[in-house]
């Protein structure tokens, strides 16, 4: 094999694992697409893919990496959640994603309980029921967020595969 032909499959690879990496926890999805697409490009000395491709395609990453955080602050918000629960669960998701599956379902809850507690709530039934609400309402934003994240991943293939053909 080809020293092109190595990179073009790493960067599939790459691609491939970064396109789970959106509904898997813990594998950061598109920046690893993003990583296969510069690899690819790179491979091809930047000829089909320019570097004002490559840009659009970052801003469309970074753009992927502010979903993960607003989806779930505004689920949260959705419910009724306070400032410290919001950010309690946001705390929460972002730490449940180094506990995969369960960590992505435990986190959030964990977190706006925590939060809920802090802005003075006791621990009593109502103060449960609020923050599992919110914690519920956490995870519907992290859905939401999936599925923006999975059109940014479409879109950045549309447009590395336009670049890549023209």
């Amino acid at each position: 094999m080809t020293f092109m032909t190595v990179m073009y499959v790493l960067g599939a690879l790459l691609i491939l694992v970064g396109l789970a990496g959106i509904i898997l926890p813990a594998l950061p999805g598109l920046p690893l697409v993003f990583a296969g697409m510069v690899l690819a490009a790179w491979a091809e000395h930047f000829t089909r893919i320019g570097i004002g491709v490559l840009v659009a395609l970052g801003v469309l990453t970074l753009l992927s990496l502010a979903v993960d955080f607003w989806a779930a602050a505004l689920g949260a918000k959705r419910v009724g959640a306070s400032k410290l629960a919001i950010a309690g669960a946001v705390v929460g998701t972002l730490a449940g994603l180094f506990f995969g599956v369960v960590g992505v379902f435990v986190g959030p809850f964990c977190g706006a309980l925590v939060g809920e507690l802090l802005h003075g709530r006791r621990l009593d039934p109502a103060a449960v029921g609020q923050a599992t609400k919110v914690g519920i309402g956490t995870w519907l934003g992290i859905v939401f967020g999936i599925a923006l994240k999975l059109t940014l991943a479409l879109a950045m293939l549309a447009l590395f595969a336009w670049a890549w053909w023209q």
